[in-house]
């Protein structure tokens, strides 16, 4: 599945959403994909459950098309924080 695809999922999946969707680095096949996903709708949220959030967003595609995504959460406050240092 194709980066691009995979960010449309997960924008029209959670609101006021900024994702960013790579291929992962490393000795991955094209199957393997990194994603950032900054969202105030993690406000609160324990990161299992933010995950589960995007998990929901991509469905069975989790399961059929992407074989494996390291998941970077973040609220638009901890993304800011974390530009900063």
């Amino acid at each position: 599945m194709e980066p691009e695809a995979v960010e449309s999922l997960i924008e029209s999946g959670l609101e006021d959403v900024d994702v960013t969707v790579t291929r992962a680095r490393g000795d991955h096949d094209d199957d393997h994909l990194a994603a950032t996903v900054v969202s105030p709708a993690f406000e609160g949220v324990p990161l299992v459950q933010q995950h589960q959030l995007v998990y929901d967003t991509l469905g069975e595609h989790m399961t059929t098309d992407i074989h494996a995504l390291e998941l970077s959460t973040y609220t638009p406050e901890e993304y800011a924080a974390r530009a900063e240092k």
